[in-house]
């Protein structure tokens, strides 16, 4: 992953985890701090740890890693932790929100994304702590002001969710 104009780009996706590029004039993109450019959310609630594959304006593909730690297990449930299944929608939607914004422009940035609806979401697997939630979303509809992606969230290969989702951009905070 390497910045090309403000934009995440894909370079060898053999090798998307292998950290940092050597000194070629471009930066690596797949760490938590870049992701954190891109989206507002912070802990407890940013649920995006890892970029391993982007295509601007076509698809990415993220990793989040689920641990005993998130706070929601304590309560989700107490002897049976499962991850919510509105936050597996919620990580698609960050996932997402990090491929529209690296699609736009560099004059977009920062304008907010919002989550607009949401079709067709099926939870098909429990996902549990010590799995890595592999999310895979690609823009199926983009207009000037919104998008509309379909995501499929998957464990170890098996799907663990899928979904549609729409999003628009907000105006710009004053």
């Amino acid at each position: 992953m390497s910045q090309e104009n403000g934009n995440l780009k894909n370079e060898d996706p053999a090798h998307a985890m292998d950290g940092p590029a050597q000194d070629t004039g471009e930066i690596s993109l797949p760490d938590i701090s870049r992701i954190m450019q891109y989206l507002p959310h912070r802990y407890p609630f940013l649920l995006v740890d890892r970029v391993l594959e982007i295509v601007p304006g076509e698809r990415i593909k993220v990793l989040k890693n689920v641990t005993i730690n998130e706070p929601f297990f304590q309560g989700h449930f107490p002897g049976l932790p499962i991850m919510p299944g509105v936050l597996i929608v919620e990580a698609m939607g960050q996932a997402g929100g990090i491929l529209v914004i690296d699609s736009q422009p560099p004059e977009r940035y920062g304008q907010p994304l919002y989550f607009m609806g949401l079709d067709k979401v099926r939870f098909r697997k429990p996902v549990v702590p010590g799995d890595r939630l592999i999310l895979e979303l690609h823009i199926t509809k983009a207009r000037a002001k919104a998008v509309k992606l379909s995501g499929v969230a998957s464990v170890d290969g098996q799907r663990a969710a899928e979904a549609e989702l729409m999003a628009a951009f907000g105006e710009r905070p004053t």
